[in-house]
């Protein structure tokens, strides 16, 4: 039986999430079945997978943050990275941090094939 994975993207910019998730898939394949569930930021991700944790062996998050001239860019990014990290480590199961964090659309636009990392990261640890 194929292991499971479950792609969580965060649609905020969505011309970013289309491509971040375009990528994860080609790289995904058919070697796992896998599903996709939209949220609409990186903040939401966390407790998406923590919803899912027991029916998946392994996740990909997907999104994008882009610092504006308030904090609140390093609240979020930081937040949704320990998150994702603990809820790795406690459950033991591999979750692919595709959340791009970036100081301007430009160098979002560039790193929108991140996709393929995250996912390729959650494979080889499924694959040991």
């Amino acid at each position: 039986m194929k292991k499971k994975i479950l792609i969580v993207i965060a649609d905020y910019y969505k011309n970013i999430s289309s491509g971040l998730l375009s990528s994860a898939k080609k790289e995904i394949g058919n070697s796992f079945d896998f599903k996709i569930i939209r949220v609409e930021g990186a903040f939401e991700i966390p407790v998406t997978i923590s919803k899912n944790i027991n029916k998946f062996n392994g996740f990909v998050a997907l999104g994008c943050i882009i610092k504006g001239k308030t904090p609140h860019f390093d609240f979020i990014s930081k937040a949704s990275t320990d998150a994702i990290m603990k809820l790795s480590v406690v459950s033991k199961k591999p979750i692919g941090n595709g959340i791009l964090t970036c100081l301007n659309m430009d160098q979002a636009i560039k790193r929108k094939k991140k996709g393929k990392e995250a996912s390729r990261a959650v494979i080889s640890v499924l694959s040991q």
